[in-house]
């Protein structure tokens, strides 16, 4: 294979780990995205959720023996989606209990409007939540190994005898789910009676109350779905990456740089900054060693930021 082919097959095999990996982002995103553009609160917690997420997949698929009844394809997509549901009922718990004393109406009068309380409130859970999984799961690293984590799809050749592309079908999977999920979320968000409620808390919480709006459960939903996607996301990870109680931490810069690149307040700016995150994660093997990848992925934010301070997907507005 001469050296211009080899370049176009390296380039073409790193845009297609970049859509597959950036999809798994993308869906993470949208997670803390939804709460943030809903409650405008910053939850350092979510890559624990995330991390809750894996476990919740790894072992709702071995207890319940799911790759026996689902088969190897959809068992694991169907205990992600589980474990998602738990995080749901988690993460509503969580807001009912907690953060809505710092949160709304609470809030009014306090200090940054509650903005202190609940970055320590958060940052508290989050300690809580990884040294708890220490003592119940332990700090060895754990994997959900199907027979599709270490096998792929040959795509080729795409020039004459040569050029061909790997794709690994545990990650297209992860991809297609989390499609077929930010799609859904986007058109309950945007299509249906409880989407409205959601923008009409987001836009301003103190009009939508005297429309009859009930804030505190939006803020609820809000949570709750915020926490259930980024663990599906976390157990689409799992079936192709090791996980450890502390996982939490690789992934949260992540989720940030890409809400804030698609634009605060844009579930679908964050789906596209995650992606986007994938993408240059990728990219940036072709010319940098594997330790720099986050090094590129904040060259291109702070690019982004300096010439589109509102993120990709963001609007410029004055909020009341």
């Amino acid at each position: 294979m001469t050296e211009p082919l080899m370049l176009l097959e390296n380039v073409l095999q790193a845009l297609s780990a970049g859509l597959l990996v950036g999809g798994v982002y993308a869906l993470m995103c949208v997670g803390l995205g939804m709460i943030f553009s809903v409650m405008r609160v910053v939850n350092f917690a979510q890559g624990e959720f995330l991390m809750l997420g894996m476990y919740g997949t790894f072992y709702l698929f071995s207890k319940l023996a799911l790759g026996d009844v689902f088969g190897p394809f959809l068992g694991p997509v169907i205990a992600a989606l589980l474990a998602g549901a738990l995080l749901y009922v988690a993460g509503v718990a969580i807001q009912a209990y907690l953060l809505s004393r710092v949160t709304g109406a609470r809030a009014a009068g306090v200090a940054g409007d509650g903005h202190f309380p609940q970055l320590i409130l958060t940052l508290g859970l989050a300690l809580i939540i990884s040294n708890g999984a220490l003592m119940l799961f332990g700090s060895v690293p754990t994997t959900l190994r199907t027979p599709y984590s270490a096998s792929a799809w040959e795509i080729g050749p795409l020039v004459g005898n040569d050029v061909f592309v790997f794709v690994n079908k545990a990650r297209a999977i992860g991809l297609l789910v989390a499609i077929v999920l930010g799609g859904l979320l986007y058109g309950v968000v945007m299509r249906s009676s409880t989407g409205r409620r959601l923008r009409a808390a987001a836009d301003n919480a103190t009009a939508a109350v005297y429309v009859g709006v009930d804030v505190q459960r939006s803020y609820r939903i809000a949570f709750g779905l915020g926490c259930a996607i980024t663990g599906v996301a976390g157990g689409l990870l799992a079936t192709y990456l090791p996980f450890q109680p502390y996982v939490g931490v690789d992934f949260i810069t992540v989720m940030y740089a890409g809400v804030v690149l698609g634009g605060l307040g844009s579930i679908a700016g964050a789906f596209w900054g995650g992606l986007l995150i994938g993408l240059i994660q990728q990219l940036s093997t072709l010319v940098l060693p594997a330790q720099l990848q986050n090094a590129a992925i904040f060259v291109v934010f702070l690019l982004v930021i300096l010439l589109r301070p509102q993120g990709l997907l963001g609007r410029s507005v004055e909020r009341t």
